[in-house]
């Protein structure tokens, strides 16, 4: 989920603002906004009969990155809804020069919504560096960053967009690769910003049960999908909660067979299926989607409250983020201004970490809206981070 969703003018202004600083500092790509999608994220059975966290393929991409740091694109093992073997595809990014591998922790990055086909994988995109949030300072403190793409991005697959499990075992599992690509320590945090914010929170829902052998010292989201059924109530009235409403219900009807027909008009579903091919990487993916979001206002649902209906009920329940373990520190940041994610709604989730013992600590920015939190916050979650490399007490605004 991201904040074009809704936000829509003042992510057009993020992105020019991407695409300008890019170019200033020598990023600029020329072409499309994503290259070709190649044979790289493609897996034969045999390749896929393996250990999550294995590497099936790398390639160096030779993009520019802060510190001239390293990015390499990765193609890896991880499990299905089903617990089967799947293949998913990301990237790996190594500081320059040489050190001890115990100083180079690793930071996962869990991006937001790009979209919810194949071709709309981050590892594709023009800027894949430029949108990882805080890349600069995790480089410079020498982090190795591991960005998945999720199921679905970048490999031949639907998308499980907004499934929590899906995500978090993704970002699990790009983690084993990262260490296994650099001989890093098994010491990790999770960063993530909206729909990556949901992933984070999940990650540190099933670290200890999913990926025994890694150890989770902090969770930070910023803006992240907390309460799905409000969320999607809430956002019903405006084109960006619409765009994101029927991405959902695109996706989740392929994934878990849930009936769509039962409950958009027929007239509507073609135009979710056009909104469903498109990404959200660039201006004109933005200036194309607006069309098809407004065409939602005049036929969209037919049952407005799908959300309480089944099978639909029980799997917002299901991908709802639950609270965590009380020994990871989670960090929040919200946008009083996010009118996508409402700041009620993450400091309701903040309430239920530390009614179970969970220490949080939580910024507000009251002029963020959703779009800007993840840049807004990323020096603060990085620094968060950085203190949980250090072993330092984790602060907590519970209670205050």
């Amino acid at each position: 989920m991201k904040g074009v969703l809704k936000e829509t003018d003042a992510a057009v202004r993020l992105l020019v603002f991407n695409l300008v600083a890019a170019c200033i500092f020598g990023f600029c790509l020329p072409g499309k906004s994503s290259r070709a999608q190649t044979s790289f994220y493609q897996a034969s059975p045999q390749q896929i009969a393996g250990t999550p966290g294995t590497l099936i393929r790398k390639e160096s991409l030779g993009l520019p990155a802060p510190f001239g740091a390293s990015v390499i694109r990765v193609l890896y093992l991880s499990a299905g809804l089903h617990d089967e073997s799947i293949p998913v595809s990301g990237v790996v990014i190594v500081p320059p020069g040489s050190a001890p591998s115990a100083a180079r922790p690793i930071i996962a990055w869990a991006h937001p919504t790009t979209g919810v086909v194949p071709r709309c994988a981050p590892s594709l995109a023009m800027l894949l560096v430029q949108q990882i949030q805080g890349v600069r300072d995790m480089v410079r403190r020498g982090y190795i960053v591991a960005a998945t793409d999720y199921p679905g991005l970048g490999t031949p697959e639907t998308h499980p967009y907004l499934v929590g499990v899906s995500e978090a075992r993704a970002v699990l599992d790009s983690v084993r690769v990262a260490r296994a690509l650099t001989g890093a320590p098994n010491r990790f945090a999770v960063w993530g910003h909206s729909q990556g914010g949901q992933a984070a929170l999940f990650t540190g829902m099933i670290a200890r049960t999913y990926a025994p052998d890694l150890d989770l010292v902090g969770v930070a989201a910023a803006a992240p999908a907390t309460d799905l059924a409000t969320l999607l109530a809430d956002d019903l009235g405006s084109n960006g909660g619409r765009n994101l409403t029927a991405m959902t219900l695109w996706s989740w009807s392929r994934i878990f067979n849930a009936p769509i027909g039962r409950v958009v008009e027929p007239a509507a579903l073609p135009i979710i299926d056009g909104l469903a091919g498109e990404c959200i990487e660039s201006i004109y993916d933005i200036l194309r989607r607006r069309g098809p979001s407004r065409a939602l206002d005049r036929a969209f649902l037919s049952v407005q409250n799908f959300y309480t209906t089944e099978p639909w009920r029980s799997l917002i329940a299901e991908n709802t983020p639950g609270t965590l373990p009380q020994q990871i520190p989670v960090f929040l940041a919200q946008g009083g201004a996010d009118q996508l994610v409402r700041p009620q709604v993450t400091h309701d989730y903040m309430q239920r970490l530390c009614q179970t013992g969970s220490r949080v600590r939580m910024i507000i920015q009251p002029t963020v809206g959703h779009g800007f939190i993840g840049r807004d916050s990323a020096t603060s979650a990085v620094q968060w981070i950085a203190d949980r490399f250090a072993g330092l007490p984790a602060p907590s605004d519970c209670g205050s």
